[in-house]
Formats: structure tokens, sequence, C-alpha cells
């Protein structure tokens, strides 16, 4: 299993912080996890930006970054300031 969180407008977006789905070998980078999600369609599009922040274990990661059974990921959108 891994464990997937969603932070900030994400989590608004999606009404849900997060859930856990079943870790398979087609799931091995962030970005093919981040894929099957878009596959729900509707408001999961909204993890499709270009700028999406992510992290694998509590480290800040990019969406090549390997993913592996028992492994807690994020998505979070970035933060801007004024």
């Amino acid at each position: 299993m891994i464990r997937i969180q969603y932070f900030a407008r994400y989590r608004e977006a999606l009404g849900r912080d997060g859930e856990t789905l079943e870790w398979t070998p087609a799931l091995a980078t962030l970005n093919d996890v981040r894929r099957q999600l878009l596959e729900r369609g509707g408001a999961w599009d909204v993890l499709a930006e270009q700028n999406i922040m992510c992290a694998r274990n509590q480290d800040l990661c990019g969406l090549d970054e390997p993913v592996a059974d028992g492994d807690e990921l994020a998505f979070f959108p970035t933060v801007t300031g004024g």
C-alpha cells in the first residue's frame, strides 16, 4: 500500500486530505501515481498542473522519483507570495 496526502488547494478541490492505494509495479514513479489519479477525471484534473510539488516519505522530490510499497506520497501546489 502507498499512502497519498493532498494539501492546500488540492485537498479542497478533491474533498479529501488523503487516501491509500494498492501499490503495483505499474506505479513505478510519482508521475505514474499522478497519471492514475488523473484518469479519474473531473476534480482530479487539478493534479495536472505544471508546477505541482510532491514529496516521498516527507522529502521533496520530482515526479520522476521512484515509488515503492509502503511509501507516503504528498501532492501540493506551489506557494506564491506577494
